[in-house]
């Protein structure tokens, strides 16, 4: 009658949001004051006031027709060209508007991007902790997802590991960095040895194994370089989304690059775009291709997220967990109180602190907090954790 896995994906929410869901419902009964709530990563930084000027000038200046009409497939062409720019600009690349195709947002670049490069009985493989969405989204193609375990101690990549899981079938790595949930960037170290790693295992398999760089927090970052991932290795391939550094993650867009460098560029390319045609992808928003090309170039202010991001981490840690310090993004990945991290986060919720399981992330035994809300809510919030840990300590 209808494809069960479609309605399971459609019926069984995410953790995350299942949380956030019962934090809704807990706010009416205890007042909104009262409840922490660290599971959701949704920007709490305004978007810039430049935004909402490009926003006025383009409707104050344009042709509606122009401004909310259909734009090819691949985005307005003149908007490409100035992102290209922008990227050259920055990382010292030599990207053209061709280079780019325009997304609804990183999940619409990820989606497109693995549609286009999955056949039957492929392998992608990322690194835990990992965005839970990587899962069905590479299941949605036919493809399988291996997921190599978390080296705990400062979430960069186990290599051993990692290199006994690259098979013939492997097609694409998977990388977030800044990385959900733990907020850690990979180092150049890192980057490199991947590239040497992918270089070999492609000449070894005699077929290129791509690399998808999934870069949302690039700009979230806290006095750490973040590698532009094509300079290091040939078949990179960026997803990147202004939800976070423009704090617009419910007009969803974003783009894709794919450098000429990368093997058969006008294969891929061109699988990219049927890929966007079957997934009812006609163009990414016009209006707001319009404005992310006004405000290339042009910084926020993610202040807020670093203040943030050292008062739970120093609050925690004064606590008594355990945990990586973040370089980035918005999230802390502390270790849980308890091996089962259902049950800890479960216990959490006798104090209404919302954290989410670190299972769900390919992590067992620990626990994400999004620190993307409100200051005085991460201050308040201290002393409940302390007492949840006294409890352990009894």
């Amino acid at each position: 009658m209808v494809s069960e896995k479609m309605y399971e994906l459609g019926t069984k929410k995410s953790t995350i949001r299942t949380i956030f869901e019962y934090g809704r419902k807990r706010a009416l009964e205890v007042g909104e004051e009262n409840i922490y709530d660290f599971s959701i990563g949704n920007p709490n930084v305004p978007a810039p006031d430049f935004v909402k000027q490009a926003i006025i000038d383009i409707l104050n200046e344009m042709d509606p027709c122009a401004v909310h009409g259909y734009t090819v497939a691949p985005g307005n062409p003149e908007v490409r060209e100035v992102l290209a720019k922008d990227i050259n600009r920055r990382f010292g690349t030599n990207f053209a508007g061709k280079n780019l195709f325009i997304t609804g947002g990183a999940a619409g670049a990820i989606t497109i991007t693995f549609k286009a490069l999955s056949e039957a009985g492929d392998e992608f493989i990322t690194f835990a902790p990992y965005f839970p969405e990587y899962k069905c989204f590479v299941e949605s193609t036919g493809a399988s997802l291996k997921v190599v375990p978390a080296k705990i101690d400062d979430f960069q990549i186990q290599f051993d590991k990692f290199e006994e899981m690259i098979t013939a079938k492997t097609k694409a790595i998977i990388v977030n960095s800044p990385n959900n949930p733990s907020g850690v960037v990979y180092s150049e170290e890192t980057i490199k040895k991947l590239a040497e790693v992918l270089n070999a295992k492609s000449k070894e398999y005699n077929h290129p194994i791509f690399l998808i760089s999934d870069e949302p927090y690039r700009e979230i970052a806290y006095g750490v370089d973040v590698p532009y991932l094509p300079k290091y290795y040939d078949n990179t391939i960026v997803c990147y989304s202004y939800s976070k550094s423009f704090s617009l993650p419910g007009e969803r867009i974003g783009y894709i690059v794919v450098p000429d460098e990368v093997a058969d560029f006008g294969k891929v390319y061109g699988a990219i775009a049927g890929a966007a045609r079957v997934l009812t992808h006609v163009n990414a928003p016009s209006l707001f291709q319009l404005v992310i090309a006004r405000c290339a170039g042009k910084e926020s202010d993610m202040s807020t997220y670093e203040k943030n991001g050292k008062l739970l981490y120093n609050g925690l840690i004064e606590a008594g967990f355990k945990c990586v310090k973040p370089q980035g993004a918005f999230y802390l990945f502390p270790q849980s109180l308890e091996p089962d991290d259902y049950a800890f986060c479960k216990r959490a919720q006798k104090y209404d602190l919302l954290l989410v399981p670190g299972s769900d992330f390919g992590c067992p035994g620990h626990f994400r907090a999004s620190y993307c809300i409100k200051t005085e809510t991460i201050e308040k919030s201290l002393s409940l954790f302390k007492k949840l840990a006294e409890e352990y300590k009894k």
